[in-house]
């Protein structure tokens, strides 16, 4: 008989990679602040990640409340990344402090508590990482992490898993194997600027469909079907024969 498997998919409202697992026969939650856009609120933890973890399950946005027996056997989080891109240093202090030592510029007067939330960031980051679950996965972009914890066990591109798109994607795990690519496609359109800049064309329509900062992060922080359906199928046979 087949073992069935515990899932939490971390700061997932997208329910993307959850129902990769559901569709497998897992046992597969979702959790995040906001509600779940995923279409299944009955697979969806509307409540803060570190109490989930904690009580092994909580309060579902079906309005329902579902516990595990025993412990979760694998963590995937996608824990919020504006504070810790690299993409985000721009925005840390006064543009006109360029040219002086870090310690001494003022904060960037639009985001006078960037530091903080970069603070905060790195802890909940940590907070995961350190969680009591054997098999854990955290995904984010190339940012502070790699500094402040450690370097990431790989990085992934959605074109390696069939989705013609770019997007670096690190990947720190904990006991379990680097994703191995499955369909390596193309690297998407980009979009060029006048300032000589481009972007992927998936996240430059992202910012412009985006009517709402909330929106723009949903929109950016999208999981590519095929990452997600690698990460459910590799990792769960993994589980499955250890």
């Amino acid at each position: 008989m087949k073992r069935i498997l515990k899932i939490l998919v971390a700061c997932e409202e997208s329910q993307a990679v959850c129902k990769e697992f559901r569709r497998l026969g897992h046992i597969a939650f979702s959790c995040d602040l906001q509600e779940c856009s995923g279409g299944h609120p009955e697979w969806h933890f509307h409540q803060d990640v570190i109490e989930i973890i904690k009580n092994g399950g909580g309060h579902l946005q079906s309005g329902e409340e579902y516990y595990i027996d025993g412990n979760w056997d694998l963590m995937v989080a996608h824990p919020p990344c504006t504070y810790l891109a690299v993409s985000g240093a721009q925005w840390y202090y006064h543009p006109e402090d360029k040219h002086l030592p870090i310690e001494q510029r003022r904060p960037h007067p639009k985001f006078p508590n960037r530091a903080k939330d970069r603070e905060d960031g790195a802890a909940f980051f940590m907070a995961l990482a350190n969680a009591p679950i054997e098999h854990i996965a955290i995904e984010n972009p190339v940012g502070i992490m790699s500094r402040r914890f450690r370097k990431p066990n790989q990085i992934v591109q959605p074109y390696m898993f069939g989705d013609e798109a770019s997007k670096a994607t690190c990947l720190w795990l904990k006991n379990l194997p680097n994703l191995e690519p499955t369909k390596i496609v193309g690297k998407g359109e980009r979009v060029s600027f006048a300032s000589g800049k481009s972007l992927p064309k998936w996240f430059s329509d992202a910012l412009v469909k985006a009517k709402t900062p909330e929106e723009r992060q949903r929109l950016r922080s999208k999981t590519f079907p095929g990452f997600a359906k690698a990460i459910a199928e590799q990792w769960s046979n993994y589980l499955l024969n250890l």
